[in-house]
């Protein structure tokens, strides 16, 4: 038996939005649910510790594979995978388990949806839970051509937005690109190499992972059970719907002008990485200005996989606020 299935619940589908969306079930059917939102390149199967902590202690909890993801459909075009169809899908997947109001958990891409759901569907929220990823205000213009001035053109998400070639370098071998992505951070200055340094890109994977010799550098995070998990889906679902949720950073940059600005009167948990050098923590310290029921707190020694490094840590801060702002 492969590690899905030997460390998740059997998984559901829900014809939800117009796709189908395959999506993990655990705990009892009472109380708030809380609904876990993967990142990129990740899975349902990326919350497998937080589904057991929050299954074993009485809460309700669901894990969507998103879109162009894992066992749940691939549309064809760029545009279904902007934010519009993203949390339509989460209303859609809590209309077809007859919730009313969900906990929305985001982690990196997972984040920036999760922060949508209450400036885009407010009365099905009833409270948030940030990991690695803050709310951020809209930018004041185009973000791609914001990172594209700042960082270059071969910056990841600006390399993103050009067709086929992201997805061509990235599947060429997924168990290499999943083994370059799934590392422990190498220490307190992590993200030091990936700096611009004499004016060049920030996070050129392209050129990272295709230098990279499948060894050298942080060690491993997953087991190669686990890893496979990540590397099979990936081989066997291709990255365009993945590098197509950024491909929409201008989509929705457009289409969210008359958006909300703050989130007020509703419960809110942001979780940080001491470590990540993608989602710095230093990110997160604006969001007091923009949502009125924060708290924060920081998981030491974590770089930007923290539900998978440091699972004690984030199921404890998880379960702890829960019981006080959702006693059972």
């Amino acid at each position: 038996m492969s590690a899905l299935e030997t460390m998740m619940p059997p998984v559901k589908r829900a014809a939800v939005n117009g796709v189908e969306i395959a999506y993990y079930e655990a705990g009892p059917r009472e109380g708030v649910p809380i609904v876990l939102c993967h990142g990129f390149p990740e899975l349902a199967f990326s919350w497998r510790h937080q589904i057991k902590a929050l299954a074993d202690s009485g809460r309700w909890v669901i894990a969507p594979d998103q879109r162009g993801y894992g066992l749940s459909s691939k549309p064809a075009n760029v545009t279904d995978y902007d934010l519009e169809h993203l949390t339509g899908d989460l209303v859609g997947l809590l209309d077809h388990l007859g919730v009313e109001k969900a906990i929305f958990c985001g982690h990196d891409w997972g984040g920036i949806v999760t922060w949508q759901m209450p400036l885009m569907h407010p009365e099905r929220v009833a409270g948030v839970i940030g990991l690695n990823t803050p709310f951020l205000p809209r930018a004041p213009a185009d973000p791609i051509a914001i990172m594209r001035n700042r960082f270059g053109p071969d910056m990841y998400i600006v390399w993103f937005q050009n067709p086929g070639e992201p997805e061509a370098v990235l599947g060429a071998d997924t168990a290499k690109t999943m083994r370059f992505f799934m590392r422990k951070p190498a220490g307190p200055a992590a993200g030091a190499g990936l700096s611009g340094e004499g004016g060049g890109s920030t996070f050129a994977f392209r050129d990272m992972l295709r230098g990279w010799d499948g060894q050298t550098g942080p060690e491993q995070l997953l087991t190669p059970e686990e890893l496979a998990v990540f590397a099979d889906s990936f081989r066997d679902g291709g990255f365009f719907g993945p590098v197509s949720w950024y491909r929409n950073f201008t989509r929705n940059w457009e289409r969210s002008e008359d958006l909300a600005t703050r989130i007020d009167n509703l419960p809110c948990l942001m979780i940080t990485a001491e470590l990540d050098a993608v989602l710095s923590p230093a990110m997160a310290e604006p969001m007091p200005a923009f949502i009125g029921d924060l708290e924060t707190h920081m998981v030491r020694g974590s770089g930007h996989w923290t539900q998978q490094e440091k699972p004690a840590e984030v199921n404890g801060l998880m379960l702890d606020w829960l019981d006080r702002r959702f006693p059972k």
